[in-house]
């Protein structure tokens, strides 16, 4: 530039080249089951290309190179809104952008399985790279100096926006580059830099001299603060080693500026003697900022104006004006024009950002859904409860009146005909083989879950058992996040299906003492209508058929069968009763922000619902009077009974009660294998995420190992200390001993080796191999372990038990910190040179102890 100093482009961080197609593919075709996956299968193609052209390949110094950056970031942010950023179980792997490495180590990372965290590590790479394509701009150009300006700018306020959120993203300690200190270090150094293109553009441009002096001036406090943070003991080792001398250099240089355009003000005014006591003192600072930068070209240009201006002014003073010069330290200061500023983080960086999972809903939006479906099918369960429930009881009321069968067994020899047909209904429907099929089948399913479950058990174990053990060994050195502070969902989650899995259970004792207390009644029906009537035992002849009581109970034994075809009915209508709400919560984000999703489900579930919660309450109404009706009919009807036939009404109601039975234990296996599938499902998926969960952790296990046993290894072994005089005088007078063989000294001591392979045990999974995650089950209602309405032993959602949140994988960078006053970049032997007669030491605090001139550059360990 115009002022002969380069401005400083800050290093990108690193990040690992990992598998995110599956993972993504799986969870976002199992929440969204019923969308159009293979439109989401691309999307995916295009998110993994993009990543891969955004953060695993060099970046030139170009705004082409920014683009990819921010369509991939605003990519990143997009997603975050629709799926939670913890679900997302992908091991991002970043490395510190200001660690350069050793020949004895690798570099600084840190692996979280979240997509905050590569949110986090996008929006720093933004920020760097803007500050290099800002500094690669040219200082002559117009436009150039324009954008290297608004980069700076957006720069800064890019690494202020990180402080506050990179520890809720990451929820543990980051590398050095994100610690807040840095980050604020960083955001004043790209403010200073900011305006001091102003101020070189204002110097191009030929602006007044009173302007360019405010904005220099502006720039000297910057820098000056720029140079406090950056001389941070925390701080200092992270730099490259000509960054703090430069920043000391043009904070000098800057101050330098603005005396100089400032007495050239005086000199417009002939305020001479002040004058020339601004460009004495701007020589002065020249020089003093090109000795602290070590670098004679900078401001050179300046110095040499500077000293033309202040022997011109002389001359003339001395024959001309003769005015008194001031003391430097009674002029007025230099006003400042703060003009560079920290600018917000935009919503969107790309203009030209096309959402690649555009039909994907917003989390708020997904939540909204599951708490609706939850409220729907508390209701659906309720309500199909209560009608089977009563009619339970009304079977049970007229099998122990034998009914229908009282009334049409008046012969006394026939079948009756409602037993022919259920009978027929039974047989048609596999017979108690069929029931009998269907409970064999129950323990194998259960037992399956039982192995999902404890195999999850057994993982979360295992690694507890292993992090404790190399806790107890490493102690202090073992920095990672403990196991319990990791796996609480993963346990409390384990609980809930131990729980469902136990009320399954019991429902199946149910079902079992139901069958075996009903076996011999469903083995007769089964065998059909033609083989009933030598089951049935005879009885006398009745003459029932001139019973007026008999008409009486036909007709209300046909009511009984309306009102069981209306309740079916009622119960398809409940379960199929659906509304699309999706687009409802859409519409409510986007006019109020937010989504009051009590209010608007409570509104919509009473127009859905509310016709067929009416029909229940008349059925079981109707059911109270037509029960009552029966029970005097019947009354009426054994008084003038004639003849009884006490075995053949027993076997009568002993059927009656069967074929109930029946169908009531059919209908409950059909729910519960489902149940048992649709637990398999989620228990598959559970294991997933705990499979990911170890890879993610057993990969974390042996990064921190191989660390430690490079540190282990790279120890330096102390020198021999020198033999004592009297000791020598001593080995002088006897014969030499004879040399011991060499030894030469174990570096891994002490240091974990790796386990051998059991025999027949399967390979261990790479480090470095994608982990293999199971398909995601959509998020449901919890349901279970929830007393179920009366006839309902298995939970009627068994989809409902939540799929397991997912976990904040947890990783602590392995670097040792920079001992207090260490500053590996330059010898603290020698001293910063007085400070210039006039000028007080630069900076106040803490320059004075800055070291001078620059010393070689140790290599770090």
């Amino acid at each position: 530039m115009t002022t002969g100093s380069d401005t400083f482009g800050v290093p990108l961080k690193k990040a690992s080249d990992i598998d995110v197609l599956k993972p993504l593919k799986n969870l976002i075709t199992s929440r969204y089951q019923t969308a159009d996956q293979e439109s989401y299968v691309s999307a995916i193609n295009d998110l993994a290309r993009l990543r891969n052209s955004a953060v695993c390949r060099t970046l030139d110094n170009h705004e082409s190179s920014l683009e990819t950056l921010y369509r991939y970031y605003d990519q990143i942010v997009a997603l975050e809104s629709k799926i939670p950023p913890s679900e997302i179980q992908i091991p991002f792997k970043w490395k510190d952008a200001f660690d350069k490495g050793s020949i004895f180590g690798g570099r600084i990372s840190l692996t979280v399985a979240s997509l905050s965290y590569e949110k986090v590590c996008v929006l720093y790479n933004i920020a760097a790279l803007q500050t290099q394509v800002a500094a690669a701009q040219n200082p002559t150009s117009d436009d150039a100096l324009k954008l290297s300006a608004k980069l700076f700018q957006s720069a800064a306020g890019i690494f202020n926006h990180l402080k506050g959120i990179v520890h809720s993203a990451v929820q543990q300690e980051p590398t050095p580059d994100l610690q807040p200190e840095t980050l604020t270090a960083l955001s004043s150094l790209c403010v200073a830099q900011a305006q001091e293109v102003i101020a070189v553009k204002a110097i191009n441009d030929r602006m007044k001299d009173l302007v360019v002096a405010k904005l220099c001036s502006q720039c000297e406090d910057l820098f000056g603060e720029a140079l406090k943070h950056l001389q941070r003991e925390t701080l200092k080792g992270l730099w490259d080693r000509d960054w703090i001398p430069h920043v000391a250099g043009r904070q000098a240089g800057y101050h330098a500026l603005a005396e100089y355009h400032q007495s050239r003000v005086c000199n417009s005014k002939k305020i001479v003697g002040e004058e020339i006591a601004r460009l004495k003192h701007a020589v002065e600072l020249f020089k003093t900022a090109q000795t602290r930068a070590g670098d004679p070209s900078l401001f050179e240009e300046n110095v040499g104006r500077a000293q033309r201006a202040l022997d011109e002014a002389v001359k003339d003073n001395n024959f001309i004006y003769h005015e008194a010069v001031p003391d430097f330290k009674s002029l007025a200061s230099i006003d400042k024009a703060v003009v560079a500023k920290a600018t917000p983080v935009p919503e969107k960086f790309s203009a030209n950002f096309t959402d690649l999972f555009e039909t994907l809903v917003p989390v708020s939006v997904q939540q909204a859904l599951a708490a609706y479906d939850t409220r729907k099918q508390e209701i659906v369960s309720m309500e199909i409860g209560k009608l089977r429930e009563s009619t339970q009881l009304l079977n049970s009321i007229l099998a122990s009146l034998n009914l229908p069968a009282a009334i049409e067994d008046v012969g006394g020899e026939k079948v009756p005909q409602s037993l022919r047909e259920k009978s027929a209904s039974v047989a048609q429907a596999g017979g108690v083989q069929a029931l009998d099929k269907m409970i064999k089948e129950l323990p194998e399913l259960l037992t399956r879950n039982r192995e999902l479950l404890e195999e999850c058990e057994r993982q979360l174990t295992e690694e507890k058992e292993s992090d404790n053990q190399l806790r107890a060994q490493f102690k202090e050195r073992w920095t990672r996040t403990p196991s319990d502070k990791l796996t609480g969902t993963f346990q409390t989650n384990a609980q809930k299906y131990r729980n469902v899995i136990d009320t399954a259970v019991s429902a199946d004792t149910t079902i079992r003492e139901k069958y075996d207390k009903h076996k011999e009644g469903m083995d007769l029906l089964s065998a059909g209508p033609e083989n009933l009537a030598t089951s049935l035992p005879s009885a006398g002849a009745s003459d029932n058929g001139s019973n007026p009581a008999i008409q009486r109970l036909k007709q209300l034994m046909e009511d009984v069968e309306t009102l069981k075809a209306e309740r079916d009915a009622i119960e398809c209508e409940l379960k199929s009763a659906n509304a699309d709400m999706k687009d409802e919560f859409l519409n409510a984000l986007s006019q109020d922000g937010t989504i009051n999703e009590v209010a608007i489900s409570t509104e919509s579930l009473g127009r859905l619902f509310g016709p067929l919660q009416k029909q229940v309450k008349e059925s079981l109404d109707r059911q109270e009077g037509l029960v009552k009706n029966i029970q005097e009919a019947h009354a009426d009807f054994c008084k003038a009974a004639t003849g009884v036939g006490g075995e053949r009404e027993a076997m009568l109601m002993k059927l009656a009660a069967a074929y109930d039975t029946f169908n009531e234990l059919r209908s409950n296996l059909t729910e519960g294998t489902k149940f048992y599938n649709d637990l398999t499902q989620l228990l598959v998926n559970f294991q997933g995420k705990i499979n990911d969960f170890c890879f993610a952790r057993r990969t974390e296990k042996e990064e921190l190992m191989r660390d430690l046993t490079q540190g282990l290894a790279n120890m330096k072994v102390g020198t021999t200390p020198s033999t004592p005089a009297h000791h020598q005088d001593a080995a002088a007078k006897s014969p030499p001993p004879r040399p011991p063989p060499p030894t030469v000294p174990n570096p891994y001591q002490g240091a974990p080796q790796p386990a051998a392979p059991q025999p027949g045990a399967p390979p261990a999974q790479q480090p470095g191999a994608p982990p293999v995650q199971a398909p995601q089950a959509p998020q449901a209602p919890q349901m279970y372990g929830a007393p179920q309405p009366g006839g309902l032993p298995y939970p009627v959602n068994p989809t409902g038990m939540p799929a397991p949140q997912g976990y904040v994988y947890q990783s602590y960078p392995v670097y040792t910190p920079m001992p207090q006053g260490y500053y590996p970049y330059f010898q603290p032997q020698q001293q910063h040179p007085p400070a210039q007669p006039g000028y007080p030491p630069y900076p106040q605090q803490p320059y004075p102890s800055y070291p001078y001139p620059p010393q070689p550059h140790p290599p770090q360990q």
